[in-house]
C-alpha cells in the first residue's frame, strides 16, 4: 500500500504565525512557544515558535513531502508599536525586493504576496488593534532564491513569501502551473512582446541563443504545460510567442497534446510512420518511425539519414496545435532543436 504524503504549510502561513507570537512577545514581553492562526479557508492551525538570539519569533517552516528548497527555513518576525491602527508589513534580510512589474506587488517593496499579506494582518489583528510594524526575515533566504525563478521575475535578495491556501499540497503541479502563469505575467508587464517557451534547462539555454537581443525575463520554461503557457501568453496579445523544444515533445504536439508528461501519452509512432512516408522519406526511414517507441531513435534516423523532412513536418504539426490553441490570433513559431549541439533542425511559423 502506498503511504499517504504528508501536507505541509506555506512561507505565508509561517509568516503569519512568526508574527502572531513577535506580536503577543512586543505586549506581554514573553513570546509564546505556540500560536494559532486561521488559514485562508477558515482552518485553525497551531505552529511551534521559537525565539532566535536577537529575541525574535521565529517559525520553522515544514513543507511536509513537497521537494521545497524552502523546508526547514527560519521564518523569523519582529514587530514594534507604531501610531495609530495600521499594520505595516516590511521585509527584511532574506526575503527578496520586487524590482519588476506584473507581479501585483508595488515595485520597490518586499516580495510578500497578497494573501500572506491578509494573513499577517488578521494574525495580528487577533491579538490587538494597537498599530504595528511587522517585518519579516529569513536567515539564508538569498542563497535558497538561487534555487528559485525569482531572479527572472525581478525579485532579487532573497525568497518570496507566498501562498494562497496557507498549505502546501505535495508534488503540486499546481503551484508549478502557477509559477509559468505568473513569470508570463511578468514578462508581459515589462513590455515584452516576443514570449519564448521553453521546455527544460537546455532548451532555456538554447533560446538564449538564438534570441540573445530578448530579455531573459521574456524566456519562460514551461516543462509539459505548453497547453497552459500558450493560453496565457496568447492572453497578453504579444507579437510573438516561440515554443522551442526536443523531438519528444514536438511530436506529442504534433499529436495535438498540450500536456506532453511522458505518463500522460506515449509517443504516437504511427504518426512518426505517416510523417515519414508523407514527406517521400526512404523505406529504412520509414522502418525506423516503429522500430522503438521514442520519438529521439526516429529523430537519430533522420539525422544519421540527412533527412530532416519528417521532422519538418512534425513542427508543422505541432505549430498548428499551439495556434489553435492561442485561438489562432497570434504568430506561433515551433522550434525543434538538437539534443547535443543544441541547434535548429526543423522550425514552422503560423500567423492569422
Amino acid at each position: 500500500m502506498t503511504e499517504r504524503l504528508r501536507s505541509g504549510f506555506t512561507t505565508g502561513s509561517c509568516a503569519a504565525a512568526a508574527a502572531k507570537a513577535a506580536t503577543v512577545g512586543a505586549l506581554t514581553g514573553h513570546v509564546p512557544t505556540s500560536v494559532e492562526i486561521r488559514l485562508p479557508k477558515g482552518q485553525l492551525v497551531t505552529f511551534d515558535v521559537e525565539v532566535d538570539e536577537a529575541g525574535r519569533a521565529v517559525v520553522i517552516k515544514d513543507a511536509g513531502d513537497d521537494p521545497d528548497c524552502t523546508n526547514g527555513a527560519h521564518i523569523t518576525a519582529s514587530v514594534r508599536l507604531i501610531d495609530g491602527d495600521e499594520v505595516l508589513i516590511q521585509g527584511g534580510s532574506g526575503v527578496g525586493t520586487v524590482t519588476k512589474d506584473g507581479l501585483g506587488l508595488p515595485v520597490g517593496g518586499p516580495a510578500i504576496n497578497p494573501v500572506p499579506r491578509r494573513m499577517i494582518t488578521e494574525a495580528v489583528r487577533s491579538v490587538t488593534e494597537h498599530g504595528i510594524e511587522v517585518t519579516i526575515s529569513v536567515p539564508g533566504g538569498q542563497e535558497m532564491a538561487l534555487a528559485t525563478t525569482n531572479d527572472r521575475l525581478g525579485i532579487l535578495g532573497g525568497i518570496s513569501i507566498l501562498g494562497t491556501t496557507g498549505i502546501v499540497k505535495p508534488f503540486s503541479t499546481a503551484a508549478y502551473r502557477a509559477s509559468i502563469v505568473q513569470q508570463i505575467d511578468v514578462a508581459a508587464a515589462n513590455g515584452q512582446s516576443h514570449i519564448v517557451l521553453v521546455t527544460g534547462s537546455r532548451t532555456e539555454s538554447a533560446a538564449g541563443r538564438i534570441f540573445p537581443q530578448l530579455d531573459p525575463v521574456a524566456i519562460v520554461e514551461v516543462g509539459d504545460y505548453t497547453g497552459v503557457a500558450i493560453k496565457r501568453a496568447a492572453s497578453h496579445q504579444p507579437e510573438r510567442i516561440t515554443w522551442v523544444g526536443m523531438a519528444g515533445k514536438v511530436a506529442k504536439l504534433a499529436q495535438g497534446l498540450l500536456m506532453t508528461h511522458f505518463h500522460r501519452a506515449n509517443v504516437d509512432t504511427k504518426l512518426l510512420e505517416t510523417v515519414a512516408r508523407d514527406a517521400g522519406a526512404s523505406e529504412t526511414l520509414i522502418a525506423a518511425a516503429t522500430a522503438t517507441a521514442t520519438a529521439r531513435h526516429f529523430y537519430e534516423c533522420c539525422q544519421r539519414e540527412g533527412d530532416l523532412r519528417p521532422l519538418i513536418a512534425l513542427t508543422e504539426l505541432a505549430a498548428a496545435t499551439c495556434f489553435e490553441a492561442a485561438g489562432s490570433r497570434i504568430p506561433i513559431e515551433v522550434l525543434m532543436v538538437d539534443f547535443d549541439s543544441l541547434e535548429v533542425v526543423a522550425a514552422h511559423r503560423l500567423a492569422p
